[in-house]
């Protein structure tokens, strides 16, 4: 809308073309020349642009007229003209340089209303060729968005559709959702770009689109193309993205299209069902019309490879299956259900040669001809041709790929099997590899299940409950691990241990650390004895896993191994390397009691040391791996903190307890193993235990049998005094005669009946068959027979036999006077 004497204009050569780096508006007031001219033509403004454009200072040219800086017209029209202007104008003028050359000018005027009605014009000036390269990269811009067939949208950092243009609509049919977001295609590429701050281009096989006939038209492709958008300080401002389709009729890209779809496609997890679902999604309607992928049995089962051959017909399972329509043919068996092709069918040829076939369907088809029914329904669909391939991979048969065709009028040629052998050998190495990995992972699974405690053992002492959280959660397998182990004397041993690494071979080292634990602990050796023995191992395991020439080049642990009696009302802790056990109390806060910082597993010749916590009734125990508290952001001390916040009320039911430790401790998947055990300890009243010192005098024996006989009748267990006073009386007559004082005895009526004879010795008794000439020799024998179980365990002042009766009303193995029948 020029308004001012145009001087003329001429075209760009090559040099003033427009390069592909925005030139910026030419007119944007902070570098442009800006002037402003009063009602009397004066110059009342002159900026720093203008300076620069055309060389005058401020000082030569403020308070003069305007006109004396036109060139080439009669200044005095130009006034006139201006003073006429009421409303914003561009022109292109002449203007003199200081220098005295010629500048042409792209001018833009506004006029303005100044006090007094009087009127002002504001001048803003750039240089004729900026402006005209802007002009260009406008008109190139608004073609481009406006008027090509290429798709364009923009998208802010959430990836929220901000602006799209109308081809798009064409290229991506409706790509905005109600809420304005974008597909998963489109969000994830997009959402790659915003992370990385790099261009990434995406070819993808897009569905034909149903027309208004209700035909459906060739497959079609697209072209992506997504890069971010920044504001002139570099901030990201969202995320442009261009799409074109670049649907072609050369095969041999179509080819590579589809190539290219299933390699992104297939395989996108480890999950067989889902592996093979999107191999049928590929193909269908890319290709065919319907497919159904079919497994043998065996490797739906996980149950190992199948065999490279299959004599006779194989037992095959639908695993997939996919078709162009709603209503699909009859002749589709659901997914899981047995398939039983008839010898000589296709699928049948296709798994014992391990060729596909390619055939026209028609009544004298194999397989067809002999069954009229199964014809006739795929006949009822205009079936015209099929084709099989086997899922073939690592010289492994897994299954048949069956495509059919009758939407498409076409039959399947020589290039399509190519194509689709292709794609399936593909996907094949996706199945075998999905499955491989089922197969191992049932492994870890059994072996985890098998190296863990399927269920804690029932105990009077403690009420327990556990997590065991692996790190990784698809494996399912770690190296933490947790315990519950019965002693003798109503005690019981909690575990808790920790594994350097994950997976398999941290679980492998934990199953022998764990079965090491159980059976010292068996031995009833005091917490920093059996740490020391167990540390023994590792540095033999440790020496072994260096000479070995697979799996790791060391084994570390950490562990805490803690007693508790529920007489003294007493625990006993030492730990290798662990963190310190957290104690709530009912009345007081929660505490992380001194336990002396053993070394961890492997490192050898520094000793262990326990030391003995008083443990109230109600009071909670909680052992656990570093795992717990160092998962907020590896920070220990907010771990802590939030352990005893949790900790706070160690009344609530200890599922509840372990449910809040999850939830306030640990993210959704924690970066290492996490194992902990939570124990509610209780207290044995004193009325359950009875103890006597016993002198050392064979007389002595009849005193305490009458005193036990005594106590069992107090408690209601007259059926199992004989048993007991059996057993008391070999046990304490012992001790009398190999033994040295003090001697004491202990009833204790726990689950079972405990009873327990001390004495000053530390030789161990020999279970031994007495030959029928010797005298003796049988006490000990008698014992093994009487009770449940039996074992010694040594103390700082000597030895304690115990033994373990159960209950009157439990079937014992053998009436007592079967045992005394000479």
């Amino acid at each position: 809308m020029g308004v001012l004497p145009v001087d003329g204009d001429e075209g760009m050569g090559v040099s003033g073309a427009v390069s592909g780096t925005h030139p910026g508006d030419p007119f944007d007031i902070k570098t442009s020349a800006v002037a402003i001219i009063d009602a009397e033509g004066l110059i009342a403004y002159w900026s720093r642009g203008a300076q620069d454009l055309l060389g005058y200072p401020a000082g030569d040219v403020v308070r003069r007229p305007a006109r004396l800086l036109w060139s080439g017209r009669d200044p005095t029209t130009v006034v006139s003209r201006l003073r006429r202007i009421d409303r914003a104008g561009d022109a292109v003028i002449a203007v003199r340089h200081r220098a005295g050359h010629t500048v042409r000018l792209a001018v833009r005027v506004c006029p303005l209303l100044a006090a007094g009605g009087s009127r002002d014009w504001l001048v803003l000036a750039c240089d004729a060729a900026d402006r005209r390269r802007h002009e260009w990269y406008e008109a190139v811009a608004q073609g481009l968005l406006e008027q090509s067939p290429i798709g364009v949208a923009a998208l802010d950092t959430q990836l929220r559709y901000r602006w799209v243009n109308r081809a798009l609509t064409g290229v991506e049919g409706h790509p905005v959702d109600a809420a304005g977001g974008t597909s998963s295609v489109v969000t994830r590429h997009a959402r790659q770009t915003l992370v990385s701050g790099q261009s990434q281009v995406t070819v993808e096989h897009a569905p034909p689109r149903r027309g208004t006939s209700g035909r459906r038209g060739p497959a079609r492709s697209r072209l992506r193309s997504f890069f971010p958008l920044r504001d002139s300080t570099g901030r990201t401002l969202g995320i442009c993205y261009a799409a074109l389709d670049v649907t072609a009729q050369d095969p041999s890209r179509e080819r590579l299209v589809l190539l290219n779809a299933a390699s992104e496609h297939i395989g996108t997890t480890l999950d067989l069902h889902r592996t093979v679902q999107e191999l049928a999604e590929i193909v269908v309607p890319r290709v065919a019309d319907f497919v159904a992928v079919d497994l043998l049995d065996v490797v739906r089962t996980e149950q190992g490879p199948p065999a490279a051959s299959a004599r006779g017909p194989a037992v095959l399972r639908r695993a997939a299956h996919l078709s162009v329509q709603k209503d699909r043919p009859q002749v589709i068996a659901e997914v899981g259900e047995a398939i039983h092709y008839p010898g000589g069918s296709p699928q049948q040829l296709c798994l014992a040669t391990g060729k596909a076939s390619r055939r026209a369907v028609g009544p004298s088809t194999p397989a067809l001809a002999d069954d009229p029914l199964r014809w006739t329904r795929i006949n009822r669909f205009g079936v015209h041709t099929h084709l099989v391939v086997p899922l073939r991979a690592r010289g492994i048969t897994m299954g048949v790929v069956t495509l059919l065709r009758w939407r498409n009028p076409e039959a399947f040629t020589e290039d399509d099997q190519l194509l689709v052998e292709d794609v399936v050998a593909r996907a094949a190495v996706c199945v075998d590899n999905a499955r491989r990995f089922a197969r191992e992972h049932q492994a870890a699974l059994a072996l985890q299940t098998s190296l863990l405690p399927s269920a804690l053992p029932r105990n009077s002492a403690v009420e327990v409950a556990y997590r065991y959280l692996p790190a990784d959660a698809d494996a399912g397998v770690g190296g933490d691990w947790f315990d519950v182990i019965p002693l003798s004397g109503a005690r019981v041993a909690l575990v808790v241990g920790d594994v350097v690494g994950h997976g398999l071979h941290a679980a492998a080292s934990m199953g022998r650390l764990r079965a090491a634990v159980q059976t010292l602990a068996d031995l009833d050796l005091p917490p920093d004895e059996l740490l020391a023995h167990v540390d023994d191992l590792v540095l033999r395991l440790s020496d072994e896993a260096e000479a070995a020439t697979e799996g790791p080049v060391a084994v570390g642990a950490t562990c805490v191994y803690a007693v508790y009696d529920p007489i003294a009302g007493t625990m006993l802790v030492a730990r290798a390397g662990h963190p310190s056990p957290a104690i709530a109390h009912l009345t007081e806060p929660v505490e992380f009691p001194d336990i002396p910082a053993g070394p961890p597993f492997g490192l050898g010749g520094l000793p262990f040391e326990s030391a003995e916590i008083p443990v109230e009734e109600g009071g909670v125990v909680a052992l656990y791996t570093d795992g717990l508290i160092e998962a907020s952001d590896r920070d220990v001390d907010v771990g802590m903190e939030r352990l005893c916040f949790t900790l706070a009320h160690p009344d609530r039911p200890l599922e509840e307890l372990c449910d809040t430790m999850v939830r306030t401790l640990l993210p959704d998947r924690p970066r290492d193993d996490v194992a902990f055990l939570i124990a509610r300890t209780h207290v044995m009243s004193g009325d359950r235990v009875a103890s006597w010192d016993v002198p050392v005098d064979p007389s002595a024996v009849h005193v305490v049998r009458n005193e036990v006989s005594r106590r069992l009748s107090l408690w209601g267990f007259d059926e199992a005094a004989f048993t007991t006073e059996l057993i008391v009386s070999e046990l304490v007559t012992n001790a009398i005669r190999h033994a040295r004082g003090p001697i004491g005895l202990r009833l204790i009526h726990d689950r079972t009946l405990i009873c327990e004879v001390s004495d000053g010795g530390n030789t161990s008794p020999h279970l031994r068959r007495a030959r029928s000439t010797d005298e003796g020799g049988r006490g000990l024998f008698l014992v093994a027979q009487l009770a449940q179980r039996w074992g010694t365990r040594y103390t700082s002042s000597g030895k304690t036999i115990w033994t373990e009766q159960p209950l009157p009303g439990h079937v014992s193995r053998q009436p007592p006077h079967a045992l005394l029948v000479p």
